[in-house]
């Protein structure tokens, strides 16, 4: 008899379910037996949004609520647009289907260390070498053509606009000071006319993170051996996926931001007072945006007294 996967009404009910692994892993089970895959030995990832199950050192299972469908079809779309079309290995799709509404994709496993477990002990050399390698890979990732992903949405200019509208209300809920929110609000209003609407669409993660790469020792270095999590992909200004690694991963230093920006094609010619705002006006709009949470220098409002400084603070060029 098989375990049926039940339906939530809203995230956070999904997420609470989906820590404790009890309750699913055997109908993630059932579906890999249903599918021909092997089970002889299952590993449970706790990270991340949905189900994602370990089948041994070959294949990985990934299973989606039906609420987040929409990052099923993203993961898949970006898997067949990306796929033989990168410097570096992304997953290959093996076998797809359904279990009671849920989606689910079974793609191949990548070989390497996973980037979030080897950063901090890398020397600052190599982690300038990464960086540069991840503005390479951003810079590959975009030359290929949206294709299928343009077409799943949201449509660039209406993904501002819905970002503009909820941008002042998210910031108070997650903390930003209020001495920066008059300056936010001038940030918003000026938005439109910053962010270019009309550029044309390239593929965009959003999640350039260490959490969502693998290395592999290179020599007497590191370097990146593969690229993994697309359900966030959609198509939009290449500049906003700078923001993951700014955010996570350059901690402000200026030899980092510059590496991430040479590996991402930007001279010193392009890396301006106008990138700077524009980058600072989509950290804000980032759907993921959480600057008092997720940019990697300490107590930076204590060194920020504007918006402003804080976009010289992360980018200092």
């Amino acid at each position: 008899m098989t375990t049926s996967l039940p339906r939530f009404a809203d995230f956070d009910a999904f997420q609470g379910w989906r820590r404790r692994s009890g309750l699913w892993l055997q109908a993630a089970v059932d579906i890999a037996r249903s599918a021909h895959l092997p089970t002889g030995d299952v590993e449970v990832f706790g990270t991340g949004t949905n189900i994602v199950l370990g089948l041994g050192s070959s294949l990985i299972l990934k299973i989606f609520p039906p609420l987040l469908r929409a990052q099923f079809l993203a993961e898949r779309a970006s898997l067949h647009q990306l796929s033989n079309r990168l410097p570096l290995p992304v997953p290959e799709l093996v076998a797809e289907g359904e279990r009671d509404g849920w989606p689910w994709l079974a793609m191949t496993r990548l070989e390497g260390v996973l980037g979030s477990q080897a950063w901090p002990s890398l020397t600052e050399s190599q982690k300038e070498a990464i960086l540069r390698g991840i503005g390479e890979t951003i810079a590959a990732v975009q030359e290929v053509p949206p294709g299928p992903i343009a077409s799943l949405g949201p449509r660039w200019p209406d993904f501002i606009a819905e970002q503009i509208d909820s941008c002042r209300a998210r910031q108070i809920r997650l903390g930003l000071p209020e001495r920066y929110l008059d300056e936010l609000d001038q940030i918003l209003a000026a938005a439109p006319a910053v962010i270019p609407l009309d550029a044309p669409p390239v593929i965009l993660t959003g999640e350039y993170i260490p959490e969502n790469f693998l290395l592999e020792q290179h020599g007497e270095g590191w370097r990146l051996a593969g690229l993994f999590d697309f359900g966030d992909a959609f198509a939009g200004l290449g500049e906003y996926d700078l923001l993951g690694p700014s955010a996570f991963m350059t901690e402000g230093k200026p030899r980092r931001v510059q590496a991430l920006f040479a590996g991402f094609g930007y001279d010193r010619s392009r890396t301006d007072d106008a990138l700077i705002h524009r980058l600072l006006t989509l950290t804000f709009l980032h759907r993921a945006s959480d600057p008092m949470g997720k940019i990697a220098i300490p107590d930076w409002p204590a060194k920020a007294a504007s918006l402003a400084d804080l976009g010289r603070l992360v980018w200092p060029l």
